[in-house]
């Protein structure tokens, strides 16, 4: 990946003991700027701002978040993130790693990730949380712009849950992909695809039952106190009302 951009982004959230949340640290650099926003009640929040186009070729970002014990985190982004071809011929990558503390809540809300015509890029997502921690992550991704094709994209996540691996994952869409990706079986023609994590102690007490959610999104336990809904849609506008729906129908 020589000739690319390596930026890391970092953000520690923790309780401040009156009832709110703190940010003890928030720093990016290079493309990756942060900015604390207005958040409610003990809930902090954060929006990370792309200030440069990428990841292109052979660039390398990283973002890690924490929730510390007795924080409220919810994370966002300005707009969508668009890997796009760069001058090599490199594959770029983003590495997002989360962690969440029992007794804290991350919310995990970036907007979506575009996938244009000629870029290759790796997305790995990492998430480490308490047995007792809470947990609302969205990941979306759309291949290509507007009657494009897409670049290929490859996406991991692993989820860990009181120190065990309960989803690991990976999806690899646009050429050279695995054959298939576009078939009946994995995208169908779709050309937005999106998951959302939900991680809830209750849930460990009262499992989530599995259940078709409408025209292109089902819901599944894992094992622990975890549920995970996998949605496919025609555009990124369908992709995110049938999250929003999914995830309000989890309470």
């Amino acid at each position: 990946m020589s000739g690319g951009v390596k930026a890391t982004a970092r953000i520690l959230a923790r309780g401040d003991g009156r009832g709110g949340t703190s940010l003890p640290v928030l720093e990016g650099d290079g493309p990756l700027a942060l900015r604390r926003t207005r958040g409610s009640g003990a809930e902090t929040r954060v929006m990370l701002v792309g200030a440069m186009s990428g990841p292109l070729g052979g660039d390398h970002f990283t973002v890690e978040a924490e929730a510390a014990e007795g924080a409220r985190l919810h994370v966002g982004s300005a707009a969508a993130t668009i890997a796009l071809p760069g001058q090599t011929k490199a594959e770029a990558r983003y590495d997002v790693r989360l962690t969440v503390a029992d007794g804290a809540e991350l919310r995990w809300l970036p907007e979506q990730l575009i996938s244009a015509n000629g870029s290759e890029l790796y997305v790995s997502t990492r998430v480490d949380i308490g047995a007792y921690g809470r947990l609302v992550l969205r990941e979306e991704q759309v291949l290509g712009r507007a009657a494009e094709e897409p670049g290929r994209l490859t996406s991991r996540l692993v989820l860990r849950v009181g120190g065990r691996t309960v989803l690991d994952q990976e999806l690899a869409c646009g050429p050279g992909a695995p054959g298939g990706w576009d078939g009946p079986a994995v995208l169908a023609g779709h050309r937005a695809v999106g998951q959302l994590v939900v991680v809830r102690p209750e849930f460990a007490a009262e499992p989530v039952v599995a259940r078709v959610l409408g025209d292109g999104a089902v819901v599944m336990p894992l094992a622990g106190p975890a549920a995970l809904v996998s949605a496919m849609a025609p555009d990124a506008l369908r992709l995110r009302r049938l999250l929003d729906e999914a995830l309000a129908s989890l309470g």
